[in-house]
């Protein structure tokens, strides 16, 4: 009989203890999982959102992305389409205005004025036609689900749109404007309620806002003209005043500050996690070798190596371990899903930001990681039957 069989024999001798060790195992597997989940969660999903609709570059005022306002837009706009770097620029403004309802009463909302170009445009349509640019499309507008689910919205719909928009005081009188179509947004929060207009849209519900404004530019980089990088080192050259940055490099930052916490306390909680799942299979190996240290002297003095009967142990813990490690996996999951729902609960969490995100990258580590663990925690039981006096031990078992 190899070692793997007498190994899984020995296990199922014991069926509670083993089963209780496989379980331990898995609920100490499926927190250090969720850990690893957690300690780039964040990274992988807000780079998604960044890339969500092909723009891979900001362009912002100061290195601030929400920063000041750029002044002079329209010409900053033109002075990056024309460079062959650049495929594509999309102006934003942002703001906050109300929406006014029947009996007099005013919802707050989010605004974003936006002109596409070439067709790009930073949401996804779900029903109803795209905004289009120029004056004569400045009454329309887009809505996000939550606000049409709210005010049953639907393409046809009016509403009365008043600013600031960001300003110190509120228009004079609501601006009309019709829905035009439904969207998703890439970075609006799970209860938030925005309203997209084109930037002539913008001023016709802020009229009091400076024109020739914007807070951020998108661009698209070409990529037969070396991608993101070569884009934002043309735009440092022909605009020195403005800032420039890729995905990358906007991820990095957020990285190194932003997230940081949620990275650190990820690694605190995945090693307490793996020193207690590594404690508890020590505990269990050594209690089960300790019981059955007569019946490892007896198969010594058969003719059972020292090799053979470590390598027993050591494969006793591999199999607990692993059958855990298995089990832990769709727990793991499950778990995460509902402590990303918890978290999303925090005010200016966007609805597609998730705190956990699965990559092949944590899969890896967590198997090295529960393997270095099995490892370990059959260190001491494998020098207690390396170490087994076999007479002593064999008239200590007749006598008692």
């Amino acid at each position: 009989m190899n070692a793997f069989r007498f190994a899984v024999l020995s296990l199922l001798r014991q069926p509670g203890r083993s089963a209780l060790g496989v379980l331990g195992v898995a609920a100490v597997g499926a927190l250090l999982f969720d850990m690893l989940l957690l300690s780039r969660g964040l990274v992988l999903s807000f780079r998604e959102m960044l890339d969500a609709f092909g723009f891979d570059v900001r362009v912002s005022a100061t290195d601030s992305l929400l920063g000041p306002q750029l002044k002079d837009a329209s010409r900053a706009v033109a002075s990056l389409r024309a460079l062959p770097e650049v495929e594509a620029v999309l102006p934003l403004r942002l703001g906050r205005a109300q929406l006014t309802l029947p009996g007099g009463r005013a919802l707050d909302v989010s605004v974003i004025g936006s002109e596409p170009d070439g067709g790009r445009r930073q949401w996804k349509l779900v029903s109803g036609s795209e905004l289009q640019p120029g004056a004569e499309d400045a009454a329309s507008a887009l809505v996000n689900p939550a606000l049409a689910a709210l005010l049953r919205l639907q393409p046809g719909s009016s509403l009365l749109l008043r600013g600031p928009c960001g300003g110190d005081g509120a228009s004079s009188s609501p601006a009309p404007f019709r829905v035009s179509g439904v969207a998703r947004f890439p970075f609006e929060e799970a209860r938030e309620h925005v309203v997209a207009l084109n930037l002539h849209g913008f001023l016709r519900a802020c009229p009091e806002q400076p024109r020739d404004r914007a807070n951020l530019l998108l661009v698209v980089s070409r990529a037969s003209a070396g991608g993101p990088d070569a884009a934002v080192a043309a735009i440092q050259r022909a605009r020195p005043e403005l800032h420039a940055s890729t995905n990358e490099q906007i991820v990095a930052r957020f990285q190194r500050v932003e997230f940081s916490y949620f990275r650190q306390i990820s690694a605190v909680l995945a090693t307490l996690t793996l020193f207690f799942g590594a404690l508890l299979i020590t505990v269990l190996l050594t209690v089960s070798v300790n019981q059955r240290l007569g019946e490892v002297a007896a198969l010594r003095a058969l003719g059972f190596s020292q090799r053979r009967v470590v390598v027993d142990v050591l494969w006793r813990s591999l199999l607990l371990v692993g059958c855990g490690a298995l089990l832990a996996l769709p727990l793991g999951l499950l778990l995460s899903r509902w402590l990303d729902a918890i978290l999303k609960q925090m005010p200016g969490v966007p609805e597609n930001l998730h705190f956990f995100a699965f990559e092949p990258r944590a899969l890896y580590l967590y198997a090295s990681l529960l393997g270095s663990a099995a490892l370990f925690a059959a260190l001491y039981p494998m020098w207690l039957v390396a170490r087994l006096p076999i007479a002593a031990t064999l008239r200590d078992e007749v006598v008692s």
